[in-house]
């Protein structure tokens, strides 16, 4: 499936079981471009781990997580603990609860620094989330393809989520769908992604 929407517009992208709005640009260029460059220059980025099999993998992206307080999150088998709130990022998050009507503790950020760099598919429905969680994404930098695909029927959406633009996740899509960001060798440039989250501990 394609998206095609009217500006203002905040359709739906998932046929059934879920909840992805598109809300567009929330940022003009120069805001998300500013944004962009702040987090480049200041977030201490560092290469992400995962354990697949027992076997530890370093990957090419780069990652940070910030939250409320230093609460411990473990995902692909690896903990880490939260950072402090830095003042540009608050400022990000006030974004994210204004579109998304809800109150988010945490961030985790993701530096991929070209096309050949992605996301293989996956559901963010570690149970620390809790059920029909709310996820916000913003993006900023270099445009890239993003899919969902249905656990069970295996049907696919996607779209491009490009400088400034912002998605919500929510109801029961982390249940039922995984999502991915695509390679692309055509992409030459980064691109960061920021998801607020809430978690119950």
């Amino acid at each position: 499936m394609d998206l095609f929407t009217t500006p203002g517009i905040m359709p739906n992208l998932l046929p059934y079981d879920g909840e992805a709005i598109f809300c567009g640009a929330v940022l003009s260029q120069p805001e998300a471009q500013q944004y962009f460059d702040l987090l480049m220059a200041t977030i201490p980025w560092k290469n992400d781990e995962v354990v697949i099999y027992g076997k530890k993998i370093i990957t090419k992206r780069k990652v940070a997580w910030f939250g409320d307080s230093d609460f411990s999150y473990t995902y692909s088998n690896v903990t880490r603990t939260a950072l402090p709130w830095t003042a540009g990022l608050l400022e990000l998050k006030m974004l994210a609860e204004a579109h998304s009507g809800t109150v988010f503790n945490s961030c985790l950020l993701n530096l991929y620094h070209s096309g050949e760099e992605g996301m293989s598919w996956h559901s963010d429905d570690e149970k620390e989330l809790g059920e029909n969680t709310v996820i916000t994404s913003l993006s900023l930098g270099a445009a890239r393809r993003f899919a969902f695909r249905h656990k069970i029927t295996k049907e696919k959406a996607e779209l491009v989520l490009g400088n400034g633009d912002l998605m919500i996740m929510q109801g029961s899509t982390q249940k039922h769908w995984q999502h991915s960001l695509l390679k692309s060798v055509k992409v030459k440039h980064p691109r960061i992604n920021l998801t607020f989250r809430t978690f119950t501990f």
